[in-house]
């Protein structure tokens, strides 16, 4: 007999909370599709199929990070899911249609991209930051958000779950995805990088988006040879994106081979490429920053440059300057805190925005700093400086005093033998001059497309026409050429915030199967800082709580919030001694207006999911 009941029966446990399901919006962008045939696409036909937005612009390094990171995903699952880029512009030269297409094309992405120049998808899905990765389920609705990188295992575990649920539901539908390959286009170059003349006058280019180095004659059309297998990889005859070029003393040429997190040397002499520096993984917070070169890892190295003894290199995934020292064999970060900003003073308090082009001369290394749009030097005293340029959001064409001159993303910088330096401001595509004895800076070329580099040869000055795929030479003029004054701030919508006291929540929640990693502290870490200063009265600073209350100072009407926010964690599987584990991390710079009825919370999110 069974006399269970006349026990008392505990209350069953209340169900969880479900979330209201949100539907995701129309994918809409007034500049049309790129990888689709020229077919208009809608959410419609993607029903049945998991659906990974990617919000990204081209001049982010992030985003960049994280197209790679979607690469192997779209391969395994590519009956099952597809990706669609939803480009959403920074600055305004990534608002043209043509240049989407030609970044589409130089960062190989096979999947359709939507161009959406006005941000109507962005607001429409409530992103606030590059990159963003929004999943939809094959009904339709949004069931995760994530903000900056690290995710794809996060994302590749939900695709799993959602094959096998949609699978047993009768919702899923496999096939071939919308994507359609562009026509190859043939040339000599394509999307090449940056440049260096070589000791015996040849000018070696690396032509990134073909993963090769091409050493072409003294008149910078001729192909001498070529070196790499052209293929994407990391081996003795193989590269992935390679851009920076510097000849060292010996004439060998050390080569950021960007992709691959690493530096190469290749020998001119007999062809030979070595990795001198670099795992071939990408580095993350807490990981070394010293160390024996081969064993420390490199984040996205975008140029190089021999100076005092050391080779300097742009280190543009984690906004920092770092060295190579040939002698010992090793690597260290030099200077840079990895923040995204611009903040000048010792080496160890500075701030970089996605430093992108070296030069060095006598007792200062020039700087393009593309993110901040802003020309900066390095002395020997390991002091940073700032030439031209204010910020993350001021950028134009304007030439003049230095303090109020305007660049848009340069790319490149050259030094000139007066002592000047010539800047190629690659989104205005022009060849600018700063000169420190006169503070003032100047044109000296237009109409130039996207120049990402220049080398100089004798009186001339040759250019990297990145998106016209050669080099252009140009005399050097005595007299800069004159343009109109334009100046822009970035289009991104400012948050009305009400005065006074702002709660700021990072939202983060462990994707399913992972835990937060307190192994050895605390898994979280939160920086706020903003432009200006004074627009926080309290609340700037580190701390490992992701929420923090701000207090907004009287008499700022405006600004930016900058907040940088990680989370590690770890697969929670107690049967596993050796557990995997994963580093999401973000940056944004919030533009906010202070104003009676503003909201008093401001949420973004690392990392959250809608069940």
């Amino acid at each position: 007999m069974n006399d269970a009941a006349s026990a008392p029966t505990p209350a069953p446990a209340p169900a969880p909370r479900k979330r209201a399901r949100v539907r995701a919006p129309e994918l809409i962008g007034k500049g049309g599709w790129i990888n689709t045939g020229g077919k208009d696409l809608k959410l419609a036909d993607f029903r049945g199929r998991t659906l990974i937005l990617d919000f990204w612009t081209f001049c982010c390094i992030n985003c960049l990070h994280v197209l790679d990171e979607l690469r192997e995903l779209e391969e395994k699952h590519r009956d099952t899911v597809v990706v669609i880029g939803v480009h959403s512009p920074k600055f305004v030269h990534e608002a043209e249609h043509a240049a989407v297409v030609d970044a589409v094309e130089r960062y190989e992405v096979h999947h359709p991209v939507l161009d959406d120049p006005e941000l109507a998808t962005w607001k429409q899905y409530a992103v606030r930051a590059w990159p963003t990765l929004v999943v939809i389920d094959p009904e339709g609705y949004v069931v995760a958000q994530h903000a900056g990188e690290g995710h794809a295992h996060a994302i590749e575990r939900l695709v799993e779950e959602l094959e096998a649920e949609h699978e047993a539901k009768g919702t899923l539908r496999r096939g071939d995805g919308p994507y359609v390959a562009p026509e190859p286009v043939a040339g000599d170059l394509r999307f090449p990088g940056k440049a260096v003349v070589l000791g015996n006058g040849n000018v070696l280019v690396s032509d990134s988006t073909r993963h090769q180095l091409v050493e072409l004659a003294p008149d910078g059309e001729s192909v001498v040879r070529r070196i790499g297998s052209g293929t994407r990889g990391f081996g003795p005859d193989a590269f992935s994106e390679p851009q920076g070029l510097a000849l060292l003393p010996d004439g060998k040429v050390v080569v950021a081979d960007t992709v691959n997190h690493a530096l190469r040397v290749l020998d001119p002499e007999t062809g030979v490429v070595e990795t001198v520096a670099g795992t071939g993984r990408q580095w993350w917070q807490g990981s070394p920053t010293s160390g024996p070169a081969l064993e420390v890892d490199l984040s996205s190295p975008w140029d190089v440059a021999w100076w005092h003894g050391k080779v300097w290199i742009a280190m543009a995934g984690v906004h920092q300057l770092w060295t190579w020292d040939p002698e010992a064999g090793t690597v260290q970060a030099a200077a840079g805190t990895t923040n995204e900003g611009l903040h000048d003073g010792p080496a160890a308090e500075a701030w970089f925005a996605q430093p992108s082009g070296l030069a060095a001369a006598g007792d200062r290394l020039w700087i393009a700093d593309s993110e901040t749009s802003a020309l900066r030097w390095i002395d020997t005293d390991g002091v940073v400086h700032t030439a031209v340029g204010s910020g993350l959001f001021d950028f134009g064409h304007r030439d003049g005093d230095a303090g109020q001159a305007l660049l848009q993303h340069p790319l490149g910088v050259t030094a000139l033998p007066d002592g000047s330096v010539a800047v190629c401001d690659t989104y205005n595509h022009a060849l600018r001059r700063y000169d420190p004895a006169s503070g003032q800076v100047s044109t000296l070329a237009t109409d130039l497309r996207e120049p990402s580099a220049a080398v100089l040869a004798g009186d001339d000055i040759v250019v990297v026409e990145s998106a016209r795929h050669r080099l252009t030479r140009l005399r050097l003029p005595e007299e800069a050429v004159r343009v109109e004054s334009v100046a822009h701030r970035t289009q991104r919508a400012a948050t009305e915030v009400a005065p006074g006291r702002l709660r700021l929540d990072v939202v983060f929640q462990a994707p399913a199967g992972q835990k937060l990693d307190t192994r050895y502290g605390p898994s979280t870490r939160l920086l706020v800082s903003a432009t200006p200063p004074e627009l926080l009265a309290e609340g700037e600073g580190a701390g490992t709580d992701l929420s923090r209350d701000l207090v907004l100072a009287d008499g700022v009407a405006e600004g930016v919030l900058h907040v940088s926010a990680m989370a590690a964690s770890c697969d929670d599987d107690p049967a596993n001694e050796y557990p995997a584990c994963h580093v999401h991390q973000q940056d944004w710079g919030v533009p906010v207006r202070v104003t009676e009825g503003g909201t008093a919370r401001l949420p973004l999110v690392l990392a959250g999911m809608d069940e």
